[in-house]
């Protein structure tokens, strides 16, 4: 006699649910750790190779046959090219310390690393960009953006009144999440473009507004309406931010700026406080962006000013230096440069796959 197959118990969909998130965690620790040793592996050789070439003098030749022999010994690995084993030598040389290869770059994938090492020749905003790859889970593509954009020199520079208005750390995360002067050149518009131009543009390319404005931003509404006592008002862009827990009113300026502008979006953040926030939101922030400030005008305006709001310059025109984007490789040529190195590499030296560390984009070469 056949036993009756028993039902589908009622919480087998959550068991399942938990066992799924439980493989995928344990594959992406096992991807993240593959990914450390390759990368230590990588260090050392280079390593071996600074060492060597200081104390024994020999140059490419010796690095073209140790290519030639290590891709004669290990078929399966495409990561032994005389150009790749002199990206080994260079990242051993940008970073000497092993401690901070252990920490650091030992979490960044291998193509991360030769973009840092190729792009930037100073230590601290290696460091920085490196940091910022990891916390943000930037992909290489943002990572070379930013790079050329020079974030770092932008990042944490807007005025603001964060420090009296926002306790901390709060108000060191809110400063630091705004930056000065915002690029908006992917708009194609000119100097002369009004506000409702540039707002409307800015939503078509909301992609790319996203990414200027950084991580954890996410996009509300334009245009957003507010009612006070019969009255209407309307709030140029509306957005939540995911880390700082709070909506971010910001508003457009295609002139100068002028002390009455902070007090017009002091109104719009009390609005936003008193409608819309939730009681476990964090108190909205508002982003002034203007054509032109002078930093002690925007200073004296916003000590007087209740909410949180910082004061930042935007670009339509690109006015930082050129010559740092068009003296560098880009993603092709580097790419061509390591001999064709792509995701099989990995594949091939650690049996993995799908290994996306620092928030890589699936179908993204590394």
């Amino acid at each position: 006699m056949s036993r009756k197959i028993s039902a589908i118990p009622a919480d087998y969909a959550d068991w399942l649910a938990d066992i799924k998130t439980r493989v995928a965690t344990a594959r992406q620790r096992a991807a993240l750790a593959a990914n450390a040793e390759l990368i230590r592996l990588y260090w050392q050789i280079g390593r071996d190779i600074l060492q060597r070439q200081s104390a024994q003098g020999w140059g490419s030749k010796v690095i073209e046959r140790l290519a030639r022999d290590l891709r004669a010994a290990f078929p399966e690995m495409k990561g032994f090219s005389a150009r790749n084993l002199m990206y080994m030598r260079d990242f051993a040389e940008a970073w000497p310390d092993a401690e901070i290869v252990q920490q650091l770059a030992a979490q960044l994938p291998w193509f991360h690393i030769v973009v840092l090492i190729t792009r930037l020749k100073d230590d601290p905003a290696r460091e920085w960009y490196a940091r910022r790859a990891i916390a943000a889970g930037w992909s290489r593509v943002t990572l070379e953006l930013n790079i050329r954009n020079r974030l770092h020199e932008r990042q944490g520079q807007a005025v603001t009144n964060f420090d009296a208005r926002l306790p901390v750390p709060h108000s060191e995360l809110a400063h630091e999440t705004l930056k000065d002067p915002y690029l908006f050149d992917f708009l194609g518009l000119g100097d002369e473009a009004h506000e409702r131009d540039i707002e409307n543009a800015l939503v078509r390319h909301i992609t790319k507004f996203l990414l200027e404005l950084g991580s954890g931003f996410a996009f509300i509404g334009r245009q957003f309406r507010l009612e006070v006592e019969g009255d209407e008002f309307f709030v140029d862009l509306l957005f939540y931010h995911t880390r700082l827990k709070c909506y971010v009113v910001v508003e457009l300026q295609a002139t100068a700026f002028k002390p009455e502008h902070a007090g017009q979006l002091n109104f719009y953040l009390t609005a936003v406080d008193r409608q819309i926030k939730a009681p476990d939101d964090k108190p909205t922030i508002g982003l002034l962006l203007c054509k032109t400030k002078k930093r002690t005008v925007a200073e004296y305006a916003l000590s007087g000013i209740d909410k949180p709001i910082g004061v930042a310059e935007y670009q339509l025109v690109r006015a930082l230096p050129e010559a740092l984007g068009t003296s560098l490789p880009t993603v092709e040529e580097l790419e061509s440069e390591l001999g064709a190195i792509d995701d099989g590499e990995f594949e091939a030296a650690t049996g993995k796959r799908d290994l996306h560390v620092g928030g890589e984009e699936k179908g993204e070469k590394e």
